[in-house]
C-alpha cells in the first residue's frame, strides 16, 4: 500500500434528528441522520400507517378499471 494517501480513521459523532448522539469511528468527524435506532419504527415497535390507501388496493383498483 502507498503511504500517506489514506484518510485518517478517527472518532466520529453521529447526530440524529431526534437528538440522539452515537459515538463511532469513521473518516468523517460528524454525521447527521434523520432516523436512528432510538426513533425508527422498526426498532421502537411503533409502526404507523402512513398511506391511507395501500399499494395493493391501488393496484387492484387500477386493473379493475382497465386503465394501465
Amino acid at each position: 500500500m502507498k503511504a500517506n494517501i489514506h484518510p485518517n480513521y478517527e472518532e466520529a459523532t453521529v447526530h440524529c434528528a431526534c437528538g440522539n448522539e452515537v459515538k463511532t469511528r469513521s473518516t468523517v468527524k460528524q454525521m447527521h441522520v434523520n432516523t436512528c435506532s432510538s426513533c425508527h419504527p422498526f426498532f421502537t415497535g411503533s409502526a404507523k400507517l402512513i398511506d391511507t390507501e395501500g399499494r395493493v388496493d391501488r393496484f387492484k383498483k387500477r386493473f379493475a378499471e382497465g386503465t394501465y
